[in-house]
């Protein structure tokens, strides 16, 4: 089994592998340095693959590692969250969100309902990252990561929630009824129904929201190029 951790340094933070004779993936561009016998092997996407991504910003290329020793993938200023992936269980995650994982966990990709993404502010089509088969899954997260069992009804404004099990239903609906929506200064809410998990990030790492509000973007790719 590999071994995920993270790590921090100087405020930003950093996922390692350890792999013995395994293979791990991770997404395109992600790693920033390899020690070891190890065989970096990007695969071609299919035809499906490269449909979708016509429609979405998720990368079709995400390479393989194989072999034994230690990855150290990019290091970010926003941090990254340890998934375990159970037996039977599946999960959606929200686009942008995956980083790397065991070669076991099989991925995939899920349309949300038309009408539940485009009042969210999804737009027309949004494909997300679906996760099968047990394994280690780490995903991206701009603050720390709580996991919320829902029975019933979930109800957020913004971003908060990263990815959920496949027992939650997607939706989008006003804060209030029609016309005290129009003054209670609440957008629209991001609603998850059903009984399930949700990877919940309440408030940012602080030195990643003070970027984001100086700059306008975040840093991605590799910082010492």
């Amino acid at each position: 089994m590999a071994d995920f951790s993270i790590r921090e340094v100087e405020g930003m933070r950093q996922v390692r592998v350890d792999i013995a004779g395994e293979t791990v993936r991770a997404r395109r561009g992600a790693m920033s340095t390899m020690r070891g016998d190890i065989k970096l092997t990007p695969r071609l996407p299919g035809f499906g693959d490269i449909f979708r991504s016509i429609f979405t910003s998720e990368a079709r290329i995400r390479p393989y590692y194989s072999g034994s020793g230690s990855i150290m993938l990019q290091p970010s200023l926003a941090g990254y969250h340890l998934l375990d992936v159970e037996d039977g269980e599946a999960w959606i995650l929200e686009p942008e969100i995956y980083w790397a994982s065991e070669g076991d966990v099989a991925l995939g990709m899920r349309r949300e309902p038309f009408w539940s993404s485009l009042w969210a502010g999804d737009g027309l089509f949004t494909w997300k990252t679906t996760l099968r088969n047990p394994g280690r899954v780490a995903i991206n997260a701009p603050g720390p990561v709580e996991v919320v069992d829902v029975d019933g009804e979930l109800r957020v404004q913004g971003r908060l929630v990263l990815g959920r099990t496949e027992g939650l239903k997607f939706s989008s609906r006003p804060a209030a009824r029609w016309p005290r929506s129009m003054i209670s200064g609440q957008k629209r809410l991001r609603v998850f129904t059903g009984k399930g998990k949700a990877l919940v990030c309440w408030t940012p790492y602080w030195n990643e929201h003070l970027y984001r509000r100086m700059t306008g973007e975040s840093i991605e790719g590799a910082l010492l190029e």
